[in-house]
């Protein structure tokens, strides 16, 4: 187990009349409020796009909150229950505190029984508790949207195992992330002090940066520029990298469709846990036909970027005036663009800011890569100058909505892993 660090702080009445079943004269009607345009996105941005990438940061998540999971049991129940191994290379029946791993922190996921994700989440040994012995306590970082959930989930199924679940309350617990592009070697971000941090590197990707956590409301300081949250979702989309249950959909995600095989969420060589039967069924002898790659949106006209997703020239606030990634709805469709191929939908919109995001892709259709068992893409396959769109908003009823064009790229960490055999 890594030693806990100390760091310095740093209109409904209307709807009613005009229900179905009731009579409204026309004089009433022409008095009743007209109905409001209803934009086309589900949710409103969540934070302002960044003027462009940063190399080097400090952000405060406030997207990601923390579960304190405590107990004799709890290291067992977790083991049955997540994709990562809290006890590698140990087989038998009865684990114990020596076998558990030794890092602060690793990633992971929550499945259903069909083994679809419910949550994507970190799990860290909770360096605060010194006594009791370790895999007593343990932190879950969750989206802030599902936290509650989750901690109802984990209550609901713990049955008569001997723990405690808590969410931790606003200030008691923070979670950061930290990175610097131009350091040699892994930085210690934060300079030695007396507020208890638990630091982990973010093995998602490679470079992707620490994930950090602190337990006092006093601010940090740190040799890093403290960025808004905004220019880490950023780094993430570049990356490839999707989080949260507003991009790895509660109950409809795969794992392998959300990279989470590469992503090193999961140990195939792990014995039962939920979920557990489809998620090696896939690995083993199934095609992942979808992945969720890095996306650039661009105006009609535009002449797409070729290779890889590159933010120094291509990175803009706005995809056009006006017009920005989180004006797209999630899961709106991505089909081909006028005058090209015919054919099913290529994929769906999750998120993004400014003109990138995350789009989960079919393969064979938006990308060069070459699926296990099949020689080259057909007629209906990707070509080198195919063009694809999006819907950004609905301009009326019955009137067709607005569309930008949106490329995907493979990351060069996923390309490898795919090569690999890691992800299919």
């Amino acid at each position: 187990m890594q030693p806990a660090r100390r760091v310095l702080a740093s209109t409904g009445a209307a709807s009613a009349v005009r229900s179905p079943g009731a009579f409204t004269c026309r004089a009433c009607l022409t008095r009743l409020p007209a109905p409001q345009r209803r934009s086309f996105s589900r949710s409103a941005p969540r934070h302002a796009a960044p003027p462009g990438p940063v190399p080097a940061g400090l952000a405060e998540l406030s997207s990601r909150k923390l579960i304190s999971v405590s107990g004799p049991d709890a290291a067992k129940y977790l083991q049955g229950v997540i994709t990562a191994n809290l006890f590698p290379g140990y087989a038998g029946p009865n684990p114990t505190s020596e076998h558990l791993r030794t890092d602060a922190g690793f990633y992971a996921a929550f499945l259903t029984a069909q083994g679809r994700i419910l949550h994507d989440v970190f799990i860290y040994r909770d360096a605060r508790d010194t006594a009791h012995p370790p895999g007593y306590s343990w932190l879950v970082e969750v989206d802030t949207a599902e936290a509650d959930r989750l901690q109802k989930h984990i209550r609901r199924y713990k049955l008569r195992a001997k723990f405690d679940v808590r969410l931790l309350d606003e200030g008691e617990g923070t979670v950061w992330q930290a990175w610097d592009d131009d350091a040699t070697s892994s930085p210690a971000p934060i300079p030695p002090s007396e507020t208890i941090i638990i630091s982990t590197p973010d093995t998602r990707a490679p470079n992707l940066g620490h994930r950090l956590l602190t337990f006092s409301p006093t601010p940090l300081s740190s040799p890093l520029p403290i960025v808004p949250e905004a220019s880490y979702h950023l780094r993430r989309y570049t990356y490839g990298i999707p989080e949260g249950q507003s991009e790895l959909i509660f109950n409809q995600a795969l794992p392998h469709e959300s990279n989470a095989d590469a992503m090193h969420a999961i140990d195939f060589r792990k014995g039962c846990y939920v979920g557990q039967e489809l998620t090696i069924r896939t690995e083993h002898r199934g095609v992942v036909r979808k992945r969720i790659l890095p996306c650039l949106l661009y105006p009609d006209g535009q002449v797409p970027p070729p290779g890889a997703l590159d933010l120094t020239g291509a990175y803009r606030p706005e995809i056009e005036d006006g017009v920005t990634a989180e004006q797209i709805p999630r899961e709106a469709s991505i089909g081909r663009a006028p005058g090209g191929k015919k054919g099913r939908s290529a994929g769906k919109w999750l998120r993004g800011v400014g003109n990138v995001g995350l789009a989960l892709c079919r393969l064979e259709i938006m990308t060069d890569v070459v699926l296990p068992g099949e020689a080259s893409s057909g007629a209906g396959g990707f070509g080198e100058g195919d063009e694809f769109v999006v819907g950004v908003e609905r301009v009326g009823e019955g009137e067709e909505g607005r569309k930008v064009r949106i490329k995907a790229f493979v990351p060069e960490w996923l390309r490898k892993g795919l090569v690999r055999g890691e992800g299919h």
